[in-house]
């Protein structure tokens, strides 16, 4: 299996986005977390030792849902090199354990230096007459329009298996290497990275920082009609929704209650966690500039990492035609160094200006970073409209004045164009990257 089968097959398909009123309702996911499992249960099914880790298999149920037991594989990795032991990373992702992931997970603990862990089988699937993914998701929220049961959308046990699976970790840490873990930082893509908002919305204090990948979707009432604005349609990767009539929304207050349930926007004040964000900056699911539907409403310590010219699988594309995903894997493992040393990251201040010239109208980013950045670099693409699934991100030069990077670019002769500032860092010997917030100029408007 290559790179991108592997990447693509972990990280899955994507969620959704609608249009709703929004209206207020006690089931929630906070509510589902605290009805008891009687049955969840785990056990250590082996473990092997190599040169530089040690790896242990779980295998756990997290719970009973909808009369079907939830199973899932755990694959837990203890670095030789510890410098870290009472922070843990966890990777939520779907399938089952494979040589690839287990590549993957090496990678990742050789650069934090802590314990971290690989949770399986979410959701546990096929399910509900073999459904998989968006499917079977858009099948659990139909089902919960049928009967206002809210124990059906798909995403609350999704979180359950993660809470649990933080319990689990620490009962086996605790009897394994004679100390506890204390904190975990939460990772993964897609639905898996709307898994990861959930969870951080539980209030567990055991939750150290979250880094939600490629779920570019808060905020779902006005994602929606300003993805219709943008591409003239909803996206096609959301036709299993559209194709179960859920989206557009209807206007009951059933459907309502629905998103407000699973949409982490409806939990922002409760996700108080540093948060580290990271998307693609060609990603077919989302409009380019979703992110600026919900960022502002954010508390806490956050970050943004936009990987120039990756879609869905954050691979990034290269002139030279390579393909790779150093950016995210660096960029995560030392979010992950810093939060687990308690080492601050960065601090990040933009604001995006313009100003009139002779030559036409001119905007700039400003980024104010300390500490200072190795190099700056302005990334900006072109587009005949909104849309930029397919348009090329361009490399420029930006500079740094007084503390302070700064990058520019002229009104398009026609058309739409789309910039952003990008800082690389380095932590230990790993170059990283934190990004601003990007902004589209129209060229009839500007």
């Amino acid at each position: 299996m290559n790179m991108s089968s592997w990447f693509i097959k972990f990280f899955g398909v994507s969620s959704f986005v609608l249009i709703f009123q929004w209206s207020t309702t006690n089931a929630n996911v906070l509510e589902y977390l605290r009805k008891p499992q009687p049955k969840a249960s785990w056990k250590v099914i082996e473990s092997s030792d190599s040169d530089h880790i040690t790896t242990y298999r779980l295998e756990l149920v997290s719970q009973t849902w909808q009369k079907i037991d939830w199973k899932h594989s755990v694959m837990v990795y203890y670095p030789k090199e510890l410098k870290h032991q009472k922070g843990m990373f966890l990777w939520i992702t779907g399938g089952n354990p494979s040589l690839a992931t287990h590549m993957l997970a090496t990678s990742i603990v050789k650069q934090i230096k802590a314990p971290i862990a690989f949770l399986y089988d979410i959701p546990n699937q096929p399910l509900l007459g073999g459904k998989n993914e968006d499917s079977l998701i858009a099948e659990t929220f139909v089902r919960y329009l049928d009967t206002g049961d809210p124990s059906w959308p798909l995403l609350f046990p999704m979180v359950r298996s993660v809470v649990y699976t933080m319990d689990v970790l620490q009962q086996f840490s605790k009897e394994k290497w004679g100390e506890e873990i204390q904190e975990f930082v939460l990772s993964g893509a897609s639905k898996r990275g709307w898994t990861t908002w959930l969870s951080a919305a539980s209030e567990d204090k055991r939750i150290l920082g979250i880094a939600p990948l490629v779920i570019d979707t808060l905020n779902m009432r006005k994602q929606l009609p300003h993805q219709i604005q943008s591409y003239g349609k909803p996206s096609a990767q959301i036709k299993d929704y559209v194709k179960r009539k859920l989206v557009p929304i209807d206007s009951s207050s059933r459907a309502q209650e629905l998103w407000e349930m699973v949409d982490p926007w409806t939990y922002r004040h409760k996700i108080k966690q540093p948060k580290l964000i990271i998307n693609g900056t060609n990603d077919p699911y989302w409009t380019q500039d979703s992110l600026n539907l919900y960022w502002d409403d954010l508390s806490g310590d956050k970050w943004i990492l936009y990987v120039p010219n990756a879609g869905h699988g954050l691979e990034q594309k290269y002139d030279d035609h390579h393909k790779d995903r150093q950016r995210v894997l660096n960029t995560l493992c030392v979010y992950c160094r810093h939060l687990i040393t308690k080492k601050p990251m960065p601090k990040i201040h933009w604001q995006h200006k313009e100003q009139q010239t002779q030559d036409g109208k001119e905007f700039c980013v400003e980024l104010q970073c300390e500490p200072k950045p190795k190099r700056v670099r302005l990334w900006s693409a072109d587009s005949s409209t909104r849309d930029f699934r397919d348009s090329k991100w361009n490399e420029s030069p930006a500079t740094i004045e007084n503390g302070v990077a700064i990058g520019k670019v002229k009104t398009p002769e026609n058309g739409f164009r789309v910039f952003l500032l990008e800082g690389e860092y380095e932590f230990e010997g790993i170059p990283y990257f934190l990004s601003s917030q990007l902004r589209i100029i129209d060229s009839k408007k500007n």
